[in-house]
């Protein structure tokens, strides 16, 4: 099998040429990239070639629901002997590390949902304009994005809980300590032991992120990753993230930013009535309610006192009405909300 003939396959394939047997080894070589991370897939066009094919999947997929159609099994397809060829092919494909500079106008994606399994794995597409929720085996609930897809090993087994995402979703991992869940994307591995969190890392986008809701999640990028890590034993390239924390990942830089989340949450309720309280009290109020970090000069607000009600704010806009009443400012350090103050206002006439 000659390098053009490997690219005509794939270029019958993207526009719909290709027998069903070509059709299922192609799909093969396609779910197999993972395995083959650094080695398989290695031109400047890796990405719009995957892109293509998967929403060639996807329209397959859409398609047979409206019209099923049979195929062998792909196991009876590779021992066809009319056939033969297909494993050589296969090999060639991994180690060619050049592949066509063309992807072809596909059709646009179609509304409805699909799920395509072989080979022992299950790959969900989310084709609509609303999120999906479903089950793994495992019994966590996933929540797919439009225009993602998510993809398993059916029977779910083995010592790490490994899922491969693209796009976005939100994880509800059922708690499992001995068999960690590992979420793999282009940029990064997140790894849990049962908790919540998000994962976002569109392909072809300049940022992957992961923000988390509850528990502890242990991020670090995909290249060398360790999959030992867990978020009790991080990898040292890794970040450890907390409730509304957040990590992003920079694809031209290779870095992570740990940072908190846009909008953070409540996660233990105070009071917030503060009546002639210490600034002390009310901040430490702020970082029980929302497991922040706040950094402040202790000297200089030690006799500081305020009056203030919160009520259902954000908690930067609580943060910037204390700092208004006190003359003060913050500012975001990673994950650390720092208060910048000259000390308390003096009273008016003093």
């Amino acid at each position: 099998m000659t390098e053009a003939e490997f690219h005509n396959l794939l270029q019958r394939y993207l526009d719909g040429r290709c027998t069903p047997e070509e059709r299922v080894l192609v799909e093969h070589w396609y779910d197999r990239l993972d395995d083959f991370e650094g080695k398989a897939l290695q031109s400047q066009n890796q990405e719009a070639v995957e892109d293509a094919i998967w929403q060639r999947l996807k329209q397959t997929q859409v398609d047979a629901e409206a019209k099923p159609r049979l195929l062998r099994h792909p196991a009876a397809f590779w021992q066809t002997a009319g056939f033969q060829w297909a494993a050589a092919l296969v090999l060639f494909a991994l180690g060619l590390g050049v592949l066509l500079p063309y992807a072809k106008r596909l059709q646009a994606p179609s509304s409805g949902s699909a799920v395509a399994s072989h080979h022992g794995w299950t790959r969900r597409y989310n084709t609509t304009q609303q999120v999906q929720a479903f089950q793994l085996p495992d019994g966590s609930h996933i929540t797919l994005h439009p225009g993602s897809s998510l993809r398993y090993a059916t029977a779910f087994g083995g010592p790490r809980r490994e899922v491969y995402l693209e796009g976005e979703a939100f994880f509800k991992v059922s708690k499992n300590r001995a068999r960690p869940f590992l979420v793999f994307t282009k940029q990064v591995v997140t790894t849990v032991l049962g908790t919540s969190f998000r994962v976002k890392a569109y392909s072809g986008s300049k940022e992957a992120s992961v923000a988390v809701q509850e528990g502890k999640v242990a991020v670090q990028p995909r290249k060398n990753a360790r999959l030992d890590a867990t978020p009790a034993n991080p990898a040292a390239a890794g970040v450890l993230l907390l409730p509304n924390q957040q990590v992003v990942y920079s694809v031209a830089k290779h870095h992570l930013k740990k940072e908190l989340v846009d909008k953070p949450v409540v996660l233990a309720p105070q009071s917030f009535e503060f009546e002639e309280r210490p600034v002390a009290e009310v901040l430490t109020a702020l970082e029980k309610a929302y497991g922040v970090d706040i950094v402040y000069d202790q000297a200089k607000l030690a006799g500081c006192t305020v009056s203030i009600t919160f009520y259902d704010e954000p908690l930067f806009e609580k943060l910037g009405l204390l700092c208004k009443s006190l003359g003060a400012y913050y500012s975001l350090s990673e994950a650390q909300i720092i208060i910048h103050s000259n000390g308390c206002q003096p009273e008016p006439g003093s």
